[in-house]
């Protein structure tokens, strides 16, 4: 029996003017337990999602509104919690708990469904994913995607239509044996540890040892480099010059894309204390949002890794969803290897990418906190996963402003928000006037022809 919550009339109240969505949905408590697992199926193959089972929908003056009818008593939804029991037989991924409410009517079961690391068929044997509000059944081709994005299915073992001596006889491979298999024969090597199949190398064999894996795997194994010169959206006008393509096996890939990005970042300037400085970001957060962009991406998808970067933050795109249990909220704590021969076998090379497995996205936020700089930003998109680093302090903008004065006579309302970025002109305002209310900085006398300015209080 699932446990029973009072929730107060406000809680109430605001569950019942919640949207159904990407996230939630309400069903009433008479819907089929068959149906409610095309629900729960839709939300385990996605990003998980909460249902409350005795809400009915209704008409409303306003349009669609949400009506409390609950289960006269718990035991009335005992079908449902035998579906859900054959779904998540260990209740790994599906926790229940009823809610009552004063002034409602009965027992309101909600169901909170988790991102399930395997792929969840409903009661009917098919498979659902959530997409916004809609339960959508998948094709058996959209099953296999998905196994991909869940890290059930890694295209790192695919076997490619190619001669062995594509791996077995590279440039690469026979540098990396002599540094760490001086008597191995490449050969035997890559097979032991299944990177042949017979005369034919998978995907991670090509990735990792090819000279030229760009030639077999086209759109899906580079990294573009893009330099916008704009702090707004990507747009081809901003556009400094080309796009940039870095090719070659995975453990070089990342060592110069890394070094190419640092070298534009150098030749970006922005206002500091001292006037116009260099943009600073900790290589460290740049190697290892790098690194993890490459190895842990999904090589099914046909589209490279993207680096953009702006005036005020550097962008990186990497293709895919993310990962088995992995989500936005235990990205930084968790550890899923999308690609794991790949992962484990860069990390045999000489002074490899990854030296710290597991630790990537902890060192990140650590490098950006020395530097006083604002934690890396991740979110998910339809090409797969963003990472923002910002150029924005730690400090408050009170604290900028300040710091800019102390070596600075003046500073405008546009220079302020260059240097704390923020956007707004009226927000910037009201940091001045708190400034100023508490008497460290006042308005610079005006002059015809000049914009307004402030300065540190009584400063002659």
């Amino acid at each position: 029996m699932a446990e029973v919550r009072n929730i107060t009339i406000e809680e109430a109240v605001r569950l019942l003017g919640g949207t159904e969505g990407h996230f939630l949905d309400y069903k009433g408590k008479d819907l089929k337990p068959a149906n409610l697992s095309k629900t729960i199926s839709a939300f385990a193959n996605a990003s998980g999602g909460e249902v409350f089972l005795g809400i009915d929908e209704v008409e409303g003056l306003s349009g669609k509104e949400h009506h409390w009818n609950g289960y006269d008593v718990p035991e009335l939804a005992n079908g449902v919690h035998q579906v859900l029991h054959d779904l998540d037989p260990v209740e790994a991924d599906i926790s229940t708990q009823f809610l009552i409410a004063d002034e409602q009517l009965g027992y309101v079961l909600h169901i909170q469904v988790e991102k399930s690391q395997k792929v969840v068929q409903a009661t009917n044997g098919n498979v659902y994913v959530r997409k916004g509000a809609q339960n959508l059944p998948l094709t058996e081709e959209a099953i296999d995607r998905l196994k991909f994005d869940k890290g059930i299915k890694s295209y790192e073992d695919e076997i490619l239509n190619i001669d062995h001596e594509e791996v077995s006889n590279s440039e690469t491979v026979i540098e990396f044996m002599l540094g760490t298999v001086p008597t191995g024969e490449p050969r035997i090597w890559l097979g032991k540890q299944r990177l042949l199949d017979g005369n034919r190398p998978t995907v991670a064999g090509v990735l990792l040892f090819s000279d030229t894996p760009q030639v077999i795997l086209p759109k899906r194994s580079a990294v573009k480099i893009l330099r916008y010169q704009t702090k707004d959206e990507a747009e081809r006008d901003y556009l400094a010059t080309d796009p940039e393509t870095i090719e070659g096996p995975v453990y070089s890939l990342i060592y110069d894309s890394v070094e190419r990005v640092r070298q534009i970042i150098e030749g970006i300037q922005k206002v500091g204390a001292k006037g116009m400085e260099a943009v600073v970001y900790p290589e460290e957060a740049l190697h290892e949002l790098v690194t993890n962009a490459i190895l842990h991406r999904d090589y099914n998808v046909a589209s490279d890794v993207q680096i953009r970067v702006f005036d005020n933050r550097v962008e990186i795109e990497s293709p895919g969803k993310l990962p088995g249990h992995v989500t936005l909220s235990n990205i930084a704590r968790t550890q899923f290897a999308r690609n794991p021969k790949i992962v484990r076998l860069v990390n045999k090379f000489n002074n490899p990418p990854n030296k710290d497995v597991g630790e990537g996205i902890n060192t990140a936020f650590e490098a950006m906190e020395k530097l006083r700089l604002k934690k890396p930003i991740f979110s998910e998109t339809d090409a797969g996963l963003l990472v923002v680093l910002t150029h924005e302090s730690l400090a408050s903008p009170e604290q900028l402003v300040l710091e800019f004065l102390v070596a600075n006579e003046e500073i405008t309302n546009q220079q302020a928000r260059e240097l704390t970025g923020i956007k707004s002109e009226n927000t910037m305002k009201n940091v001045f006037y708190r400034l100023r209310d508490s008497e460290q900085i006042e308005q610079t006398p005006k002059v015809a022809g000049k914009k307004f300015s402030w300065r540190l209080a009584n400063k002659v």
